[in-house]
């Protein structure tokens, strides 16, 4: 499915469109689609009790109002072992599935200071 990025994604302000491929329950992969770049993201409430409120900037954005219908994900960065990957909490990728739109939210660490910008996934798996 091909969304148009609203708002940019943080070192990659030139992406206007991507394609976001389900992998499996816990993955995508989110796939520029002018051009060569691709992150793997996660579905952060499959790790963690995870919560934040969309500021109201993003929400006027993507036209988000109580009817849509949304998906957030986290950027993850593949390390080997897979434990050792991180996955950044601070800024989700909101998708707004209604009207095909995407933002990265930028959090306020002092609104939550209980997420991190590189915490291993390996934390929050049973051992």
């Amino acid at each position: 499915m091909t969304l148009t990025v609203k708002s940019p994604i943080l070192g990659f302000e030139n992406i206007k469109s991507v394609e976001l491929t389900s992998i499996d329950d816990f993955f995508v992969k989110l796939e520029d689609k002018d051009g060569n770049t691709s992150f793997p993201m996660v579905n952060p409430y499959a790790l963690r009790n995870y919560e934040f409120e969309i500021p109201t900037y993003y929400q006027n954005l993507m036209d988000i109002n109580e009817n849509s219908e949304l998906k957030v994900y986290t950027m993850l960065v593949i390390s080997s072992p897979i434990e050792e990957s991180s996955v950044n909490f601070m800024a989700p990728i909101v998708c707004n599935m209604s009207n095909m739109t995407l933002s990265q939210v930028v959090l306020d660490p002092i609104q939550y200071p209980n997420y991190g910008q590189a915490e291993k996934i390996g934390s929050f798996t049973k051992k």
